[in-house]
């Protein structure tokens, strides 16, 4: 049976928690708990879980109590298992059943599939075939932070993963970064070769749900992560090591709100995440190391702040690649996106900038259209075999979607990134025309920095303030 068939399955047990008000993204969560201690007993990890606290025992137990015995276990396995993976995982545990036999028939339910018909490298896809399933369901509000698997394959194709090296993701979400690096890895070397010289995984997840679903995402794949739960851009990010390769989509939006104080070695303040986080990912890369990284468009043409960290990343690393990404591709956000691709070698800063629009004349993709790793390859037979962005590479002229523009040419277009050059034949407007959209867009984008500079100066002011005038 293909793990597709099983994913199916068990979202069709949803129709059981739906009397109850449970939404798809609780009800995913609520499966971790169940999924893990089935996974568990099938692939042999069951050795790692207390005695009498089991998916036997949980399967067994009759329709009276069930309820309270199922509760009685999160408990013991969140304080009483000897791996501390398996104790994170199930650490302050809550679960939405509120009826026995409601629970009784997703146990049963579960029971029931072939999974003897599923190899064991395939248990960690069924979790993120029900991320996916939740993240398609536009009630679940889980599109914002589910990136397209074609895309994160086609991020790792380019980065090639090496062994040894230390990977992380500082916003990793459910883990399918990590994942999908690791199964690169382990297709392309052998499993002696893997086990000598392993790498290493870190990620940071602010989200305490998706942090678990992350840790038994790792687990059963077979991964040594570290899944730090905590927000990457204040002190919890200093836990983390200078990584050989980031890969990474931040999460879209505003820190506005919340009280936490960005990390005083990131040097250019605001409220805009992405630039927190694309300032945090090229100051703790470390030499020699790289990055591939999804941020929206304003990251490339914003002012101020915006405009700062562009000339710090420019100075610092050698951008070499910006992928312009199609539209729709997260539904539940809607913006539009890029990925930039940098590497950071002492001295070097960058000289050229290539440019792959894959937006221009391309379909706005979704549910009904999904995004293919066919769609990235010719991106990737352009970008070249060094994943530094270092293969010989040739300007295929204004009407391609591969450019480049020099170092000195972005500094005369006052180091704007957002380099539009094909003619959108998809457009009723005439070329000469912009999108009275995209002047709203960036208008929008340019009074929101000058507005988040504001506020990051008064906080600093009030910082300040309390400082010299300590309250008696």
């Amino acid at each position: 049976m293909k793990s597709e068939n099983i994913v199916q399955k068990i979202w069709a047990l949803c129709h059981i928690l739906r009397g109850d008000g449970i939404s798809y993204h609780q009800y995913v969560s609520e499966l971790t708990y169940l999924l893990f201690l089935k996974i568990a007993e099938e692939n042999g990890a069951e050795q790692l879980l207390p005695p009498d606290y089991r998916w036997r025992d949980l399967a067994r137990h009759p329709k009276e109590g069930l309820l309270g015995f199922y509760q009685e276990m999160l408990t013991h396995l969140g304080t009483s298992a000897d791996s501390e993976v398996i104790r994170a995982i199930y650490a302050f545990p809550t679960t939405v059943f509120s009826h026995s036999e409601n629970l009784h028939a997703v146990v049963d339910g579960i029971a029931k599939i072939g999974w003897n018909d599923v190899s064991g490298d395939r248990f960690g896809e069924i979790y993120e075939g029900l991320i996916e399933k939740s993240s398609q369901d536009v009630r679940s509000g889980a599109g914002q932070y589910f990136t397209p698997r074609a895309l994160v394959n086609s991020m790792v194709r380019v980065s090639k993963p090496e062994l040894g090296e230390l990977i992380q993701d500082p916003a990793v979400g459910s883990g399918g970064f990590l994942i999908t690096a690791d199964r690169y890895l382990r297709s392309g070397k052998s499993k002696q070769a893997y086990r000598d010289n392993p790498p290493k995984y870190q990620g940071v997840e602010i989200e305490k749900n998706t942090r678990r679903i992350c840790l038994m995402n790792t687990f059963l794949n077979g991964l040594d992560a570290d899944i730090i739960h905590g927000d990457a851009l204040t002190d919890d990010g200093r836990n983390l090591g200078s990584a050989k390769l980031v890969l990474a989509n931040p999460p879209f939006g505003s820190k506005a709100g919340s009280r936490r104080a960005l990390r005083a070695d990131i040097p250019y303040r605001n409220t805009n995440k992405q630039l927190a986080f694309l300032q945090h990912i090229y100051l703790t890369l470390s030499y020699g190391g790289r990055a591939a990284v999804v941020l929206p468009d304003n990251v490339l043409f914003e002012d101020g702040v915006g405009r700062s960290v562009r000339q710090d990343l420019m100075a610092k690393c050698s951008l070499h690649t910006i992928l312009r990404l199609p539209k729709g591709i997260f539904p539940g956000a809607g913006v539009k996106t890029n990925v930039l691709f940098f590497r950071k070698d002492d001295g070097v800063a960058t000289r050229d900038v290539w440019f792959y629009d894959l937006r221009t004349n391309m379909p706005a993709f979704g549910k009904a259209n999904a995004l293919l790793d066919s769609h990235f390859e010719e991106f990737e037979r352009v970008y070249g075999a060094e994943p530094g962005g270092t293969s010989q590479r040739r300007d295929q002229g204004e009407n391609s979607r591969w450019r480049k523009l020099s170092r000195e040419q972005i500094a005369q277009r006052g180091d704007n990134l957002n380099w539009l050059w094909l003619r959108d034949e998809s457009s009723e407007q005439d070329a000469s025309m912009q999108d009275p959209n995209e002047i709203l867009v960036a208008i929008i984008g340019h009074l929101r920095s000058a507005l988040s500079e504001i506020d990051a100066l008064n906080s600093e002011v009030e910082g300040e303030d309390l400082q010299l005038n300590p309250v008696p």
